[in-house]
């Protein structure tokens, strides 16, 4: 029940269905600038059905983000850009990292069911045989040596 709630939590902050004027509000700017910010690529909100802007929860927050990074730390908006993309990467592999530690723990969790099975050790996992240091000398057969 918790985590059907924090996925529709979640999903309600990705819904694109704030109008431009109710989001701009939200994030204390002007509607024209949010239209700037869309132009410059640095919030890219939903499109209506009549192609007027929509912005999600995530989205104000992302433009109060924008705004605290201009004003408070006097970063330009090409910086600006550059610091989401970043992020944006940051947080894709993170995914991955998440996805690629859970498929270890699983193929590890596969490998303890394996070993569980069968008698120990596992000569099928590592080979058992050394390699051989005995010498075998090829002479070639010359054709007037054949019989």
């Amino acid at each position: 029940m918790a985590e059907e709630f924090i996925i529709s939590v979640a999903q309600a902050s990705d819904a694109k269905v704030l109008m431009i004027s109710v989001a701009a509000r939200m994030a204390g700017m002007h509607p024209q600038t949010l239209r700037q910010y869309d132009r410059l690529g640095l919030v890219q909100p939903g499109r209506a059905a009549g192609g007027g802007r929509r912005y999600s929860v995530r989205d104000v927050a992302l433009l109060r983000e924008v705004q605290r990074l201009s004003q408070d730390d006097g970063v330009n908006l090409a910086g600006i850009k550059r610091i989401i993309e970043l992020e944006q990467a940051v947080d894709e592999l993170r995914q991955r990292l998440v996805q690629a530690q859970e498929q270890l723990a699983a193929a590890y969790e596969r490998i303890a069911q394996l070993e569980a099975a069968r008698p120990f050790p596992r000569t099928d996992l590592v080979p058992t045989s050394r390699p051989s240091t005995a010498l075998v000398v090829w002479r070639p057969i010359r054709p007037d040596e054949r019989s």
